[in-house]
């Protein structure tokens, strides 16, 4: 499940059990709509309907894009979590996996293992991996890195100017999203949600 792009502090308030089902019933709702949503939008985005986007492993969140069919990725430069400087266009006419994530989103908690196992795989054979921190602190997101044993470097999006300028190319709503760019520089792949080792191989075994 994708979590919003900006964490939200938990309610202090203790209103009643009647309340508290109704605001989790909406919240559901709402959810499950934002999904329905990036499944419609990731199948729809390049060049209308589903041409030209085919789905990995029956899952409609993941998503490959046919050559002609591929965004053109932004171009952004950045400061990475240990204070270097980063310019994506240093990365071009090199396979991309670039990951957008924040240390206060919980279900990338959940894929970080996942993509340290596929980068260990693919870095060898010259697969970058790049992530984009969103609206973190430098110190949280250190700490996230180290806990999963995450070796690429990330930027810091403090602001998500990152993140939304992605947007305008592929419908990037909340964390995690992982893009798979391609030597040209495009958008070759995406998973919009919690990524799986399967669905990411899948995608580099096709963009590769």
């Amino acid at each position: 499940m994708l979590r919003a792009l900006s964490p939200r502090a938990p309610s202090a308030g203790t209103g009643s059990a009647r309340a508290l089902s109704r605001r989790t019933v909406v919240l559901a709702a709402a959810a499950l709509a934002g999904v329905l949503l990036i499944v419609l939008l990731a199948t729809g985005w390049a060049g209308g309907g589903n041409s030209g986007v085919t789905t990995v492993n029956g899952n409609a969140s993941a998503v490959v894009y046919a050559a002609g069919h591929r965004p053109l990725a932004p171009e952004f430069s950045g400061t990475t979590l240990t204070g270097s400087k980063l310019s994506f266009s240093d990365y071009r006419g090199q396979v991309v996996v670039l990951n957008f994530w924040g240390s206060w989103c919980v279900p990338c908690r959940e894929e970080a293992s996942t993509l340290a196992a596929v980068a260990s795989k693919y870095q060898p054979s010259g697969v970058s991996f790049l992530g984009v921190d969103v609206r973190d602190t430098t110190a949280s997101a250190l700490a996230f890195a180290h806990s999963f044993h995450v070796a690429y470097p990330s930027v810091s999006d403090p602001s998500s100017a990152i993140t939304l300028d992605f947007t305008a190319k592929v419908p990037i709503a909340g964390t995690p999203t992982t893009l798979v760019v391609d030597r040209t520089g495009h958008i070759a792949g995406a998973v919009f949600g919690t990524v799986t080792y399967a669905e990411l191989t899948a995608i580099l075994a096709k963009v590769r």
